[in-house]
């Protein structure tokens, strides 16, 4: 038999970060579990709530569950319905194949207003005669009585039914059930199945216990729970005993394996990013991080997982002290990063080359650098300038294209407006020369073939 402890809770609140007191969904099936405890106190925020195939005798600590709104209590040993009115939320309601005889404790679901589905299939109260209109007419509010709509007639029905002491023939079928029950439990406690008779054998004892019919009570349930725990007891020493030997994780020679006892997806890439190896390994989305070991060395990585190894050979030597280890917490993957060794080496070769490639690579370095300083050199020492007449004389006419050879010079000793003057003259001479010049040049043009002379046209400007 076991208790509802917070480690439990805990460790079914994977999914809520191990958080339990903002927990909204618990399943605590199939723990062997014969009490409910905790609950009420750690776990205020529970909507739904599995305790189905456990050892339950009764409902209990639950009141504070406000927001309590699905309820499954299928298969358990619980004779009598109450202490649910506090579940002011709980809209379902599983107690199939329980021990409830005592169908008038029924009426106590008369508070949860919000109560729609209700299952007692598989009860001793369900084979009473009037079972049905019974519930229907004790819980009103009801829209679902396992798993069949309740329709308007059969609630007129059931209110006419309890109007004629239908209540009264339920009590009655009650007390008849109890003492039936309790005969059973008497015929079921006089002798004790599970011992082994003289020159019996583990097998035969085995198979007397099963063929042998017994009633279907309270106390039969635990004590088949007893039995088949201590089968399982017994099967895990011999499994202890006969333990296989765990397997290599490397060669007699000191060659590493790949291994994979968990049967997790995974992928190597050291192609998108070729100066690291990226690991990414499926690990189950809802592992907890408790669980998992991860071991990062030069040639190869080793991540143990809930006892299983998961192990790589890596393509080339990583550095272990930079690589780095995440996991996503939407998938639960995995990600190794790992940077490699060789990447590291050849950018340090880069930096410092040989000594003889140096010391060329130097004097090509000073010859180039020679050469353009003695070009700049002969550049900046070389100047260029304008031809000067040596007379001193200027000859301004001949500043303007197209004029012509013989300028007059201004004479010695003129003032320096009649220069002035002359410039403008000999300028203007110039220009009306370079114009007659361009104009005879046009003239001298022979004519094409195909030209004609039409007077109406102006002559071009």
């Amino acid at each position: 038999m076991s208790r509802i402890t917070e480690e439990m809770i805990r460790k079914r609140a994977e999914h809520n970060n191990l958080e339990i007191f903002t927990l909204e969904e618990l399943t605590l099936h199939q723990q062997d579990i014969t009490r409910i405890e905790l609950l009420d106190k750690m776990c205020r925020e529970l909507k739904i709530l599995y305790l189905q195939s456990n050892l339950i005798g009764a409902i209990e600590n639950v009141q504070r569950l406000k927001k309590l709104e699905y309820l499954n209590l299928a298969l358990n040993n619980i004779k009598r319905i109450q202490n649910l009115s506090g579940c002011e939320s709980l809209n379902k309601l599983d107690l199939t194949v329980n021990f409830v005889s005592e169908l008038t404790s029924v009426e106590n679901l008369a508070d949860n207003y919000n109560l729609r589905e209700l299952f007692l299939t598989g009860n001793p109260c369900a084979r009473f005669d009037g079972y049905r209109q019974f519930v229907v007419a004790a819980v009103p509010q009801l829209k679902t009585l396992d798993g069949t709509d309740i329709e308007r007639s059969e609630r007129i029905e059931a209110q006419q039914e309890m109007s004629m002491g239908l209540r009264d023939r339920i009590i009655q079928q009650q007390v008849e059930c109890a003492e039936q029950e309790r005969k059973q439990e008497e015929e079921d406690g006089s002798e004790d199945e599970d011992e082994l008779l003289p020159g019996e054998t583990e097998e035969e004892r085995e198979k007397r216990y099963w063929e042998k019919e017994s009633s279907y009570t309270p106390k039969s349930r635990i004590a088949t729970q007893a039995h088949l725990r201590k089968v399982r007891s017994d099967n895990d020493k011999d499994d202890g005993a006969k333990k296989e030997k765990p397997a290599r994780c490397f060669e007699r020679d000191g060659r590493m394996l790949n291994m994979n006892d968990g049967k997790y997806d995974f992928s190597v890439d050291d192609s998108t990013q070729p100066d690291r190896v990226v690991l990414d390994l499926g690990l189950p989305r809802f592992m907890d991080m408790s669980l998992i070991d991860c071991d990062i060395q030069p040639t190869y990585v080793r991540v143990t997982a809930k006892e299983k190894v998961f192990q790589l050979v890596l393509p080339e030597e990583i550095q272990p002290d930079r690589s780095t280890a995440k996991r996503s917490k939407v998938t639960g993957h995995l990600v190794l990063t790992m940077p490699k060794v060789r990447q590291v080496l050849m950018k340090t070769m880069a930096a410092s080359p040989p000594a003889a490639h140096s010391l060329h690579t130097a004097e090509q370095k000073s010859t180039s650098t020679a050469q353009v300083k003695a070009e700049a050199t002969t550049t900046s020492t070389r100047t260029e300038r304008l031809e000067v007449d040596s007379s001193g004389r200027v000859d301004i006419a001949n500043i303007v294209s197209g004029a012509r050879d013989t300028k007059p010079v201004a004479p010695s000793g003129t003032t320096r407006g009649q220069r002035s003057s002359l410039v403008q003259e000999v300028s203007a001479s110039g220009i009306e020369d370079a114009k007659h010049a361009s104009t005879s040049s046009h003239l001298k043009q022979e004519d094409s073939s195909d030209f004609e002379d039409d007077p109406d046209v102006p002559p071009l400007m």
